[in-house]
């Protein structure tokens, strides 16, 4: 805990626990966690988004209401309940908030929308929306209507003193005077302030901002002060009532200023700890002005994979399919380009409409050729969005790619460049808002389906070009995350990601098996063919990673991710005979005794390997630098794949009987340490002793050291030192099978007596502690000097100190203003940071 300019406290988190609150598991069902979260270790609370949504979502980011809290996750006195029961348990809260857009699905439900359909420009909220009035005639364009256009629509009268249109069950208002008796619905219609328009005019003739191609969620203009005030009064209201302690901020790059909005946010909350869910590409800084913590933790979650990937299997991989894209930059070009001329070209003509002036009485330069420049331009960008003047660097490299690759587009481009650059231009302001969105849909949810040599590469703030992370390159991420962000998030697995973290670990095993994949992979083939090979490839690959998913759950994944890649299907025009052949495969992972047979050997051959990953990355993710968080369930395996998959309920029962069991009957851990197995007993055991440790002995935790390794096995192991605390996990588990396990191999940790407290064993003070006692039960271990626990009753039992057991609480302390032990001043000494 800090303090603010003010002087008051300001708590910064050690670790959060994310859940994902909707009807079925609201905010009374979150209460009824906050004791389990405390026990389990975590530090914070950390909730989605709980304003008013629309009727029946499941994760909240659609908004129609700012000023309460959803009726349906329990209203605002259940928030309350929430934060009180966290805040007496010792817990801090932490909220994801939405900025950027409002749910507009069902006008009714959202005040504002209703408005501004009704009124048009002459509504008291027409500033909160980001229309192009001009573009729509003065009306607002509303793509609902099929094939029957206006035949589908019927004027409701029920009500005289409120008529209204309804396309389907869904009603929106007229204006005040505009229905008269014997009107016509094409008559009405006229009159209105929008104009129903066929869906697939969305694409080129939308006149209002959305997050990224989603009509049904309409883009505000956060940056005017009404529409903060307005937005932002609960979210105020949470901190001066001290109900919430921080913020995680959605999608800040479909804000027009993001810098501002944040520095306003910072005054509204006093400076409380924020995240924002920033995308940052591969050597990429957040924007050192922007007043907050740190990102979401996607970044990290990029090379605590990668560090787990054999880079021997690339070459191996990469030919598996027999035909994997050559060039990822090409691929992602394309794909981007192909968003920017599909769902999003509404974004790119406002952008071209812009930018007329800047090319008036050129008779050459055609508004067709302007939207051409711009799709291309932003089809070039190696970031998701820049933020004028800062990073101008990475508009400049995108206006020079699109003039290479298009160099008949060069005097365009030429013509509108010095208005692009200009921070104050409109234009510029636009095109960095829109960047952002044709990155997203056209890597995210387009290119990442259309490559598949190592799928679990393919993540949200990935690169999969980057195939691996050596050693050395991971333990400088640390380091820097260390010295830049030190209270930024850390993540394996959130509602967003393509993959749950053990569904990744499993996937990256094959990176070890290399040719026996490629073969695996061949026979799969010849059993249940697919033409569109590296779509087959994925697939596999995911029923692999998944295993044991229902058939209805990769039935679910195989039609989304099919449509999102787009190449042998789509979402608005499938192609029923390659879905047929696509469904085949997950009927046959169940049905056909040949795959089975073929998927049961498999598992045989990478179960133990992906299980020694995910407990590797968990216990490294949980132990390094930044705040770590544990995404609802993941205490135990967990095999999901894309949203809503991802968002499946989690059984609490089980996992308190389970942690339970864990910590014994008097808190002094359990007479028999858990298998590593299938019921998650192990990897329960493992999160809980690292969250207990990080947050009830924060000195441990001060700094970061990589750790040298020796031995036959060097290669195999990754260690660090917290100041204290050491990290020990092994990577590359089926390569550390071929040569014989451990050998002599030793890591070397300052000489320290010292305790694992995920098995309660003692090791002497040395120079070298063998790996191959270790490490003989789990394929992780977690040091801490002796003196910070209790003596274990026995080996091989799970041991805490007092200060970890669930009797004892966390201080609020900073890290920096914690004691220091004597052993942690030995260490000091012992390395030369006294």
């Amino acid at each position: 805990m800090t303090a603010d300019a003010t002087g008051a406290a300001r708590r910064e988190p050690v670790s959060t626990y994310r859940l994902q609150v909707s009807a079925d598991f609201d905010l009374t069902a979150a209460r009824d966690v906050v004791d389990y979260v405390r026990d389990l270790g975590a530090d914070w609370l950390y909730l989605s988004p709980v304003l008013q949504a629309e009727a029946g979502s499941n994760h909240g980011y659609d908004v129609v209401d700012h000023t309460r809290v959803d009726d349906e996750r329990g209203g605002d006195d259940a928030l309350r309940a929430v934060a009180e029961a966290a805040h007496a348990a010792g817990l801090g809260v932490l909220v994801d908030v939405v900025p950027n857009h409002v749910g507009v699905a069902t006008p009714e439900s959202n005040p504002w929308w209703w408005s501004l359909l009704e009124l048009g420009q002459g509504s008291p909220v027409a500033w909160a929306f980001d229309v192009d009035w001009d573009a729509g005639d003065g009306k607002v364009r509303v793509p609902v209507l099929d094939d029957r256009l206006l035949e589908a629509v019927t004027l409701d009268t029920t009500d005289p003193a409120r008529p209204v249109l309804r396309v389907g069950e869904t009603a929106y208002p007229t204006a005040p005077g505009t229905v008269h008796d014997g009107d016509t619905v094409d008559a009405v219609h006229e009159r209105q302030h929008y104009a129903f328009v066929h869906w697939k005019r969305a694409d080129h003739d939308l006149n209002y901002r959305r997050f990224f191609a989603v009509n049904t969620l309409a883009a505000i203009r956060v940056e005017g002060p009404e529409v903060f005030a307005a937005s932002h009064g609960v979210i105020g209201g949470w901190f001066r009532d001290g109900l919430v302690d921080g913020l995680r901020i959605d999608h800040p790059d479909g804000l027009f200023d993001p810098a501002g909005y944040l520095q306003d946010l910072a005054e509204l909350t006093g400076g409380a700890y924020t995240l924002v869910e920033k995308i940052l590409e591969p050597g990429e800084q957040l924007p050192s002005s922007w007043p907050v913590d740190g990102t979401t933790g996607y970044d990290a979650l990029g090379v605590f994979d990668r560090v787990f990937v054999d880079p021997a299997g690339e070459d191996d991989l990469t030919a598996a399919s027999g035909a994997e894209p050559a060039d990822w930059q090409q691929l992602t070009h394309d794909t981007r380009r192909g968003i920017a001329d599909g769902i999003l070209g509404s974004e790119v003509e406002r952008l071209a409409r812009l930018l007329a002036p800047t090319v008036a009485g050129v008779d050459a330069i055609t508004h067709e050729r302007v939207v051409d420049a711009v799709a291309e331009l932003v089809a070039s960008f190696d970031v998701y969005r820049t933020y004028l003047p800062e990073g101008a660097h990475h508009l400049i490299t995108a206006l020079e790619r699109a003039a290479e690759a298009r160099p008949d587009l060069g005097d365009v481009i030429d013509r509108i460049a010095p208005a692009l650059v200009d921070p104050m231009n409109a234009a510029a302001l636009r095109l960095q808002q829109t960047s952002g969105m044709v990155m997203a849909k056209g890597v995210e949810d387009t290119a990442f389906y259309r490559t598949s040599r190592l799928s679990s590469l393919s993540e949200v703030g990935s690169d999969p070009s980057v195939f691996a992370v050596p050693v050395d390159a991971f333990h400088q991420a640390q380091r820097e995350r260390l010295g830049s962000w030190p209270n930024t998030m850390t993540t394996l697995t959130t509602h967003d990601t393509k993959r749950s973290e053990d569904t990744r670990a499993r996937i990256a095993v094959l990176a070890e098996l290399g040719a026996e994949w490629s073969a695996t992979l061949e026979r799969l083939q010849s059993l249940v063919p697919l033409e569109d090979r590296v779509f087959a490839d994925l697939l596999w690959q995911a029923i692999i990673g998944a295993r044991p998913a229902s058939r209805e759950r990769l039935h679910a994944y195989a039609e989304k991710a099919s449509r999102e890649a787009g190449d042998s299907t789509t979402w608005t025009e499938p192609d029923e005979a390659f879905e047929s052949q696509m469904h085949a495969i997950v009927d046959a992972a169940f049905d056909d005794p040949a795959v089975v047979a073929v998927l049961d050997a498999l598992d045989e051959r990478i179960d133990q390997a992906g299980w020694s990953n995910g407990l590797g990355q968990k216990l490294v993710q949980l132990t390094a630098p930044g705040v770590p968080d544990v995404y609802q369930g993941t205490e135990f395996w967990d095999r999901s794949l894309v949203d809503p998959d991802n968002r499946r309920p989690v059984d609490y029962t089980e996992r308190r009987h389970t942690l339970a069991a864990v910590d014994g009957p008097d808190d002094d851990g359990p007479q028999r340490l858990p298998e590593v197995g299938l019921d998650g007993a192990a990897k329960l055991l493992v999160t809980t002793r690292a969250l207990r440790l990080r947050r009830d002995h924060r000195e441990l935790f001060t700094r970061y050291l990589a750790l040298e390794a020796s031995g036959s096995a060097a290669d195999h192991v990754l260690a660090f030192d917290r100041g204290g605390a050491v990290t020990v996990a092994t990577r590359l588990p089926i390569g550390l099978e071929r040569v014989g396990g451990w050998g002599d191999t030793l890591v070397h940790p300052v000489p320290l007596e010292r305790v694992d407290v995920l098995t309660g064993r003692r090791f002497p003070a040395s120079r070298g502690i063998a790996l191959s006692e270790l490490l003989a039960t789990y394929p992780v271990a977690l040091l801490v000097p002796a003196d910070t626990v209790v003596d274990p009753d026995h080996v091989d039992a799970a041991t805490a100190a007092p200060e970890t057991t669930r009797a004892s609480r966390p201080e609020t302390a900073a890290a920096s203003d914690a004691p220091e032990t004597d052993a942690q001043a030995e260490i000091d000494i012992l390395e030369g940071h006294a």
